[in-house]
């Protein structure tokens, strides 16, 4: 797993690569400044932790299903002696895994 020191540095070549940058100021096209650019890589390398950290999360929610969803294969697991819904969150739990 990357340090946010790493992704700072992964953030600055791909601001530095994007050059130029601008911003939209009372109908005016103007480049970045130099204060912009540190923000825009700050921004950047937050992102990019935040998704290292806690992505696994919103992956998790997306794969699971509805809870009506997992409700119906926990009903069904009881009726017919299976491990659907077991065998489910399992599988998405190993799919996106918690980062250590």
């Amino acid at each position: 797993m990357a340090t946010l020191e790493e992704l700072t540095t992964e953030a600055t070549a791909e601001i530095e690569a994007a050059k130029p940058l601008f911003k939209q100021i009372n109908s005016e096209r103007i480049e970045f400044t130099d204060d912009d650019y540190d923000q825009a890589i700050t921004d950047l390398a937050n992102s990019k932790w935040q998704e290292q950290e806690f992505g696994y999360i919103q992956a998790r929610q997306e794969a699971y299903g509805s809870i009506a969803d997992q409700l119906d294969m926990q009903y069904w697991d009881a009726v017919n002696g299976t491990t659907t819904w077991k065998d489910h969150v399992a599988q998405v739990k190993s799919d996106n895994p918690k980062p250590e």
